[in-house]
């Protein structure tokens, strides 16, 4: 009750939609901002204390980059983009070692909700291998997602080596065309997330 009492005295903002457990699980931490940020997607994502506690052991408030934390702080507007971590960690539970793009797409479908999670909030699964025609030849978007939350589609390309230059323009060309040929006029503009072995 000392801990208690020592943390929330310096102004985290408690909300009556979360438990005393819910805190309980809070009070060890010395960073305010991450205490208001475990608060902030408890009461958003309506989250059990389970899963709070899944979220805090998966080191979910580290693996957001500085200038969303920031945003969060001032109460600035936020996109998509804000709340994809990095690193994106991917639970390999089949006995295959992940040599391919093929492999590591398997591994992610296998526990496609799991996957989805670690993303963040409002990912939905549209399609993988999601067919394209751009000039005479058809490519395949290795996975299509949509963000209810955000209103957007999201191409995801995954990639087992480091992040090189052609991935970038590869992912480009893939957004532009869902924007062209898929995008409704009341959806945001669609966003790429490239997931390879370094950032």
């Amino acid at each position: 009750m000392r801990r208690y009492y020592e943390v929330f005295e310096k102004g985290p903002t408690l909300s009556d939609l979360l438990s005393y457990s819910h805190y309980c699980e809070l009070i060890w931490f010395e960073d305010i901002n991450k205490i208001n940020y475990y608060i902030k997607i408890s009461v958003e994502q309506n989250l059990s204390v389970r899963q709070l506690r899944e979220l805090i052991k998966n080191n979910e408030y580290e693996r957001l980059d500085d200038k969303t934390k920031q945003k969060l702080i001032f109460s600035k507007e936020t996109s998509v983009v804000d709340f994809i971590k990095n690193p994106i960690t991917i639970k390999n539970t089949t006995n295959k070692e992940i040599i391919s793009e093929k492999v590591l797409q398997k591994v992610i479908l296998e526990n496609i909700p799991a996957f989805l999670k670690k993303l963040g909030n409002g990912f939905t699964f549209v399609e993988n291998e999601y067919k394209i025609k751009i000039g005479n030849n058809y490519n395949y978007i290795d996975l299509l997602l949509y963000n209810y939350k955000y209103n957007c589609f999201v191409v995801v390309e995954l990639k087992v080596t480091e992040l090189k230059k052609e991935h970038i323009g590869q992912i480009k060309v893939y957004i532009n065309y869902i924007d062209k040929n898929i995008r409704e006029i009341n959806q945001d503009k669609t966003i790429g997330i490239i997931i390879c072995k370094k950032r």
